[in-house]
């Protein structure tokens, strides 16, 4: 009767979702090299052949969890900054706190997502590209709305400057990633800092 099971979700076509949510799992747990479609599959509760049906191999799998992260990241920009009820002023803080924090929490998806594993080995697919790109799109636009209300240096160019603030909390959060800022509790504190010497705007 399980086998049955197993095959009725197959053919109901959630199987992928299943093997998204435990390859992400186990990510977090044991870290990439860990990770296997065969591991995944025993893990799920299928036979070998089956995680193959939906990636065709392991970069495949990291690139559609990479993708997933892409897109987490997208709705948190999009709400953040549409958020009206939050001073402009406030909003470049927020941005890099978020920022920051969604990598010290997810730091083997946040790798995915920015090191070297799919972008330096080229491994990336053109659907992890579709979920990247407008990633890195939205902050410049970002940066060029908080230059028009003056938020941001104005004669600055827009995409060096979203360069330079993407690099700074990218580096914020690789020191917390790799152990070398330890508490956690400051990443407020050092964000606020952070915004403040881009913010053009003085209290």
């Amino acid at each position: 009767m399980s086998n049955n099971v197993k095959k009725s979700n197959y053919h109901h076509g959630d199987l992928r979702e299943q093997l998204l949510k435990a390859a992400t799992k186990m990510i977090r747990e044991n870290g990439i090299d860990q990770l296997s479609l065969r591991k995944l599959a025993g893990l799920v509760g299928v036979s070998r052949t089956a995680p193959y049906h939906h990636f065709k191999d392991k970069n495949e799998l990291l690139c559609a969890i990479a993708e997933q992260g892409f897109r987490e990241r997208s709705k948190t920009m999009e709400s953040q900054v549409g958020d009206a009820n939050t001073e402009s002023s406030a909003q470049l803080k927020e941005y890099m706190v978020e920022y920051v924090s969604f990598a010290q929490q997810n730091p083997e998806i946040y790798e995915l997502m920015f090191g070297r594993t799919i972008w330096k080995q080229q491994i990336d697919n053109k659907s992890l590209k579709d979920s990247a790109y407008p990633s890195f799109q939205h902050q410049l636009a970002v940066t060029k709305k908080w230059q028009e209300i003056g938020l941001l240096d104005q004669q600055a160019n827009s995409l060096r400057l979203s360069q330079v603030i993407w690099g700074t909390m990218h580096g914020i959060a690789k020191l917390l990633i790799d152990g070398i800022y330890k508490d956690s509790s400051q990443i407020e504190e050092i964000c606020e800092c952070a915004a403040s010497q881009f913010s053009q705007v003085t209290n």
